[in-house]
C-alpha cells in the first residue's frame, strides 16, 4: 500500500442529522412506510398521464410480490435478476426481493444476450424479472446456460404460463401465500441482517468480463444515513429519477429516498427528460456529466443561432451572473451595483433557463465521470448549482459529495460522515468505511487485489486532497497517458473540457500513449448536429454527411484551438479526426453507464489513429 501522502475522513458538518443505520434496506423501507404511510412515495407515467402511489400502497404491492418470491422458494441471499429500464416496477421488484431476504442481481437492459447470460449464470440467479419481450427473448436465447433460473417474471412481455409468467401471476401467487401464512414477509424482513447480501452489481467491464460486486445491506443503509446527515434534502423535496437503477448511482438515490422520505418521479425514458422537467418541476436531480453537457450545449447553440440583441443580452447576463457566482464561491460579499445587475440578468435571462428545468431546481448532482468546470460554472451562474460527487460500484455509488454552500468546480467534496479517504504514494485514491463492498462474487483473487487486510479499497483512480480534506479526482490510473517524451496526460479532464467548449461534441477520445504528441478522435452529437444544420440551412440531417462537412470541420477545429489555449504544451491536441457516427453502448464503445471503453475504441480505430502520426511525419519530413 505504502504510507498515505494525505488522508481525510468526513467530519459531520454542524447541525447535521446523524441517523444510526438500521439492520437492512427491507427494515428501512418498512420504517418509512410506518413514518409516512399516506404521503406520496412515487409518481410514474401511466396511460399517457401520471399516477401517484403512497408509501402504504407501495408496501401493499411490494409485500404481495415478496410473498410470491417466497412461495417460489427464494430464501436468504438467493439472487433475483432484474433486466429492465428504470420504471416503478423495477423498484417494486427490488424492494420485494430484499423483503423476501433475497439479493437483487442488477442487469442493464442494453446488455446483449451473451452478457446477460454470463451475469445471470455467474450470479446463480433463480428468478429473473424481465421488462418486455425483448428481454425475455434474450433470456430464452441463453436458457441452456441458466439452469438455476426457475421462472422469468415479465413486466410487459408475453407470458407462456410455464417458464415465463406475468407480474400479476406472481402477485396472485403471493396473495395465496399470504392467505395461508400472513406473517411470511414480516418474518423474512425481521431475519435480514446488515451483512446479508442485498445487491449484486456487475462492473461496467471497461477492461474485460465484468466482476460481480457484492453489496450487503449495511452499504445501502449506511449510504442512506450519510445522505440524511448531509442535511440538504427534506421530505418536501421532489426527485426526478431517470438514471439506470441497474447502476449503483441510481440505487444510492433509491436508498436515500427511503431514509429521508421525499417523493420520487420515476421515468427512465431519457428522450423524455427535457419534456418532463417543466411538467414535473423537481427540486433536485442527479445524472452523469453528459446530461448537463447536452443542456448547456443546446442553450448555447440556440442563442448563438439567434444572434443579435438576444445573444448580447445572454452574454452580458452570464458575465454579470458569473461574477456574482465566483464571489459566492470565494466567500466574498456581492456589492450593491453587482446585486442590481444580477437581479436584472436573472429576470431577463437566468430565470428563463431555470424554467427550462422546471423552475424549482435547488441543485443538481453529477457523478460517474469528470464534469467540466465550464459546465459547472454555467449551471451555478444560472442558479442551479451542481454538486459533484464521487463513488464507485464497489462503494455503493457514494463516498464524497460537494458542499452545497460552496460547490467548487472540480472538487467532489469531503468524504461523507464515517468514511475515510486517503491518497497513496503513487496518487491512487483509497477508501475505507461501511459503504465498501463485501468483495467480488466468485473472485477471491480480485477481492484480495482490491481490498487490503485493514479494509482499504483501492479505487484505481488518481486524485488529491486539498487543505480542507476535499477530494479532486484527476483520472483513472489506467487511463493516464505517458508520451514518448515522458510527460503524463490525464485525458478525462481534457475530454470533458472539450465537450463544454464545442457545442457539437458528444465524445472526445484523447490518444498518445508512447507517442510524441496527443491526438484525438471526436464523435458528434446527433441532436446538436441537426440543430446546426437547420440553422445553417443545410438540406440534409444525415449524420455521416454532416460529419464530413467542411464547415463542421472548421467549427470543430476552432474549438480544438480554443481547447489547446487552455492546456499545457505537452497536452495539446496536434491532430484530430471526426468519426462518421457517435459512440454508443450498443456499438460496444461505451459502458451502460456511459463510460468510455478507451482501449476498445483505440483498438477499433488503430489505423485511423496511426494515420494522424504518419500524416504529420510526412508533412514535417
Amino acid at each position: 500500500m505504502g504510507s498515505p501522502a494525505t488522508e481525510a475522513n468526513g467530519p459531520a458538518p454542524a447541525g447535521t442529522r446523524r441517523a444510526t443505520p438500521v439492520s437492512s434496506v427491507a427494515r428501512l423501507f418498512r420504517d418509512r412506510v410506518a413514518a409516512s404511510p399516506d404521503v406520496e412515495a412515487y409518481r410514474f407515467p401511466r396511460d399517457g398521464g401520471w399516477t401517484s402511489m403512497t408509501w402504504r400502497e407501495t408496501q401493499a404491492t411490494v409485500d404481495v410480490l415478496a410473498a410470491g418470491l417466497l412461495a417460489m422458494g427464494i430464501g436468504p441471499e438467493d439472487r433475483v435478476g432484474i433486466a429492465s429500464g428504470t420504471r416503478i416496477e423495477w423498484i417494486h421488484a427490488d424492494l420485494a426481493t430484499m423483503c423476501a431476504g433475497g439479493a437483487t442481481t442488477a442487469v442493464y437492459p442494453t446488455s446483449g444476450a451473451d452478457d446477460i447470460g454470463f451475469i445471470l449464470a455467474d450470479s446463480g440467479s433463480r428468478v429473473v424479472f424481465a421488462e418486455d419481450d425483448v428481454q425475455v427473448a434474450k433470456l430464452r436465447a441463453q436458457r441452456d446456460r441458466l439452469p438455476d433460473v426457475l421462472r422469468v417474471v415479465t413486466f410487459d412481455g408475453t407470458a407462456d404460463g410455464d417458464w415465463v409468467i406475468g407480474l400479476d401471476d406472481l402477485a396472485a401467487l403471493g396473495a395465496d401465500h399470504l392467505a395461508r401464512t400472513p406473517t411470511a414477509v414480516d418474518e423474512a424482513v425481521a431475519a435480514v441482517g446488515p451483512e446479508q447480501l442485498a445487491t449484486l452489481i456487475y462492473t461496467s467491464g471497461t477492461t474485460g468480463r465484468p466482476k460481480g460486486v457484492e453489496l450487503p445491506h449495511r452499504c445501502w443503509t449506511y449510504i442512506a444515513g450519510a445522505a440524511d446527515a448531509l442535511d440538504i434534502l427534506g421530505p418536501d423535496d421532489l426527485q426526478y429519477l431517470w438514471l439506470p437503477l441497474a447502476h449503483a448511482f441510481g440505487k444510492m438515490l433509491e436508498a436515500a429516498q427511503l431514509q429521508v422520505g421525499f417523493p420520487t418521479v420515476v421515468d427512465g425514458r431519457v428522450d423524455q427528460i427535457v419534456a418532463n422537467l417543466p411538467v414535473i418541476r423537481p427540486t433536485f436531480m442527479a445524472g452523469p456529466p453528459r446530461i448537463f453537457e447536452k443542456v448547456h450545449a443546446a442553450v448555447e447553440q440556440t442563442v448563438e443561432a439567434e444572434g443579435g440583441i438576444r445573444l448580447r443580452l445572454y452574454r452580458w447576463s452570464f458575465e454579470v451572473g458569473g461574477r456574482a457566482w465566483r464571489a459566492r464561491l470565494d466567500g466574498r460579499r456581492v456589492g450593491p451595483l453587482l446585486q442590481v445587475q444580477q437581479a436584472v440578468a436573472d429576470r431577463l435571462v437566468l430565470s428563463r433557463i431555470r424554467a427550462r428545468l422546471g423552475g424549482r431546481m435547488r441543485f443538481l448532482v453529477s457523478g460517474s465521470a469528470a464534469l467540466s468546470s465550464d459546465v459547472s460554472t454555467w449551471f451555478g451562474t444560472a442558479g442551479m448549482p451542481i454538486l459533484e460527487g464521487y463513488g464507485l460500484t464497489e462503494t455503493a455509488g457514494g463516498a464524497c459529495l460537494g458542499d452545497l454552500a460552496r460547490p467548487v468546480p472540480g472538487l467532489v467534496g469531503a468524504p461523507v460522515v464515517g468514511t475515510e479517504v486517503r491518497i497513496a504514494e503513487d496518487g491512487e485514491i483509497l477508501i475505507r468505511g461501511p459503504l465498501v463492498m463485501r468483495g467480488y462474487h466468485h473472485r477471491p483473487d480480485a477481492t484480495a487485489e482490491a481490498l487490503s487486510s485493514d479494509g482499504w479499497f483501492r479505487t484505481g483512480d488518481v486524485g488529491e486532497l486539498d487543505a480542507e480534506g476535499r477530494l479532486r479526482v484527476t483520472d483513472r490510473k489506467k487511463d493516464l497517458i505517458k508520451t514518448s517524451g515522458g510527460k503524463y496526460i490525464a485525458p478525462q479532464g481534457i475530454e470533458s473540457l472539450f465537450k463544454a467548449i464545442c457545442p457539437l461534441a458528444s465524445q472526445m477520445v484523447v490518444h498518445g500513449e508512447g507517442r510524441h504528441y496527443a491526438t484525438a478522435l471526436i464523435a458528434l452529437d446527433a441532436e446538436a448536429l441537426a440543430r446546426w444544420a437547420a440553422a445553417e440551412g443545410r438540406a440534409t440531417t444525415d449524420y455521416p454527411s454532416l460529419a464530413a462537412d467542411a464547415a463542421v470541420h472548421d467549427l470543430v477545429r476552432g474549438c480544438v484551438a480554443e481547447l489547446n489555449d487552455r492546456l499545457n504544451r505537452w497536452e495539446t491536441i496536434k491532430d484530430f479526426r471526426i468519426l462518421d457516427h457517435d459512440l454508443t453502448v450498443e456499438g460496444g464503445e461505451l459502458t451502460p453507464s456511459m463510460k468510455l471503453k478507451r482501449k476498445t475504441v483505440e483498438a477499433s480505430y488503430a489505423a485511423l489513429l496511426d494515420s494522424m502520426y504518419e500524416t504529420r511525419r510526412a508533412a514535417t519530413g
